[in-house]
């Protein structure tokens, strides 16, 4: 998905209007710390390779990435020690917003399998319909995900969380420069979408260096 125009005003809109049962910021009189949204990150801590992908939920050409490039790369780098995975979501809509709130919902340790059901399963949730739909959808994958229905109606009514999600990825992807998805920097350098072979020749390379 090639959008030069990454989120901003429409995403920051969307936060703030909600709709029913999904966010509604509580109104207040002094403003909390906003709070914090931490990189999703897989692999060894520690490996020599670094590789930040940036991605959309709602992005077709992530979902063929995750289905055809990531399985492998997980397989043979990531599981394998060699290389440290930090994902970052990129908000082109508030779809792909509150798919990302979903997968956070359940935590860290939940967070990649639920992208994978997101990913999997994109076609059916982000075409649905309308809003209501698309959040029903999404409440569907976060229940069978285990999720309790509890969970789902904290994390989705988290408007400060949405916020600060939209700030993060607006400063990150201006840092990197950022314009298409999903797009890499891979020990600072950044790439755009890649097969499995040109991605591994890649990572291969700066592991033997």
């Amino acid at each position: 998905m090639n959008r030069r125009t990454l989120l901003g005003a429409v995403a920051l809109s969307a936060v703030a209007a909600g709709i029913p049962g999904l966010i509604r910021p509580a109104l207040a009189e002094t403003t909390p710390a906003a709070p914090q949204v931490p990189d999703l990150i897989i692999g060894n801590p520690d490996a020599k390779v670094t590789v930040v992908e940036y991605a959309s939920y709602t992005c077709p050409h992530c979902a063929n990435f995750h289905a055809r490039v990531f399985k492998e790369l997980k397989t043979n780098y990531i599981d394998t020690g060699k290389i440290r995975f930090v994902y970052r979501e990129v908000f082109f809509d508030r779809y792909g917003l509150w798919a990302a709130m979903v997968a956070r919902c359940g935590g860290e340790m939940r967070y990649f399998g639920i992208q994978d059901m997101l990913y999997a399963e994109q076609a059916d949730w982000s075409g649905v319909g309308g809003a209501v739909d698309v959040v029903n959808a999404l409440r569907k994958i976060g229940l069978k995900a285990g999720l309790t229905n509890e969970a789902l109606d904290a994390c989705m009514a988290d408007g400060a969380m949405a916020e600060a999600m939209v700030a993060k990825f607006q400063k990150d992807s201006a840092a990197d420069g950022i314009d298409s998805t999903p797009s890499f920097v891979i020990n600072g350098k950044k790439h755009s979408n890649m097969s499995y072979a040109d991605f591994s020749k890649v990572l291969d390379d700066l592991l033997a260096g």
